[in-house]
């Protein structure tokens, strides 16, 4: 299976990340409702192309089946601060992770992360931290795979459809 390229976002990415970040929309991941028309853009005065890494696959790949998908970006990460204190200036956060259905099993969510991680290194970071929702075993079996250790549990913290769902920090030195 061919390794996904990983390249920081551009701002021609908008809209492409925009439409993937709609068509992966699911309660199993989000805690905001589901996005409806006119759409925020995807860039903010809080996150803009460079906190972005996006994963490409080849057209051999992808063919034509990841339709909603311009090109063929077929995921991204975003990496923040947790927080804008410099006291924790020292650690990263994800703060989003998306990869199209059709590319699910591909290896596209372990390579932004990887690169994720990277990238932290590469800008001085010694920790690295995400959240995530309880109910989504799928993600949290790959970051627990890629070294990432739950480190606290907020019990059910969201009411998402009727159930109340735990939020999971986890987190990993670099």
């Amino acid at each position: 299976m061919p390794v996904p390229h990983i390249r920081f976002a551009t701002f021609d990415d908008e809209d492409t990340l925009g439409r993937l970040d709609r068509v992966t929309w699911s309660p199993l991941h989000a805690v905001t409702p589901r996005p409806r028309p006119p759409y925020e853009p995807f860039y903010n005065e809080r996150f803009g192309p460079r906190d972005h890494l996006v994963a490409e696959l080849g057209d051999d790949v992808v063919g034509n089946v990841v339709g909603n998908v311009v090109g063929n970006v077929v995921g991204y990460i975003r990496l923040g601060f947790p927080t804008p204190l410099p006291c924790n200036s020292h650690v990263r956060q994800i703060q989003g992770l998306a990869v199209a259905d059709e590319a699910r099993g591909a290896g596209v969510g372990r390579a932004l992360l990887r690169a994720a991680q990277e990238e932290a290194r590469r800008q001085g970071a010694r920790r690295i931290t995400l959240r995530v929702l309880g109910h989504n075993t799928p993600a949290r079996k790959l970051y627990e795979s890629e070294g990432f250790v739950v480190e606290g549990i907020l019990p059910e913290e969201f009411l998402l459809d009727g159930a109340y769902v735990d939020d999971v920090l986890m987190g990993r030195h670099l």
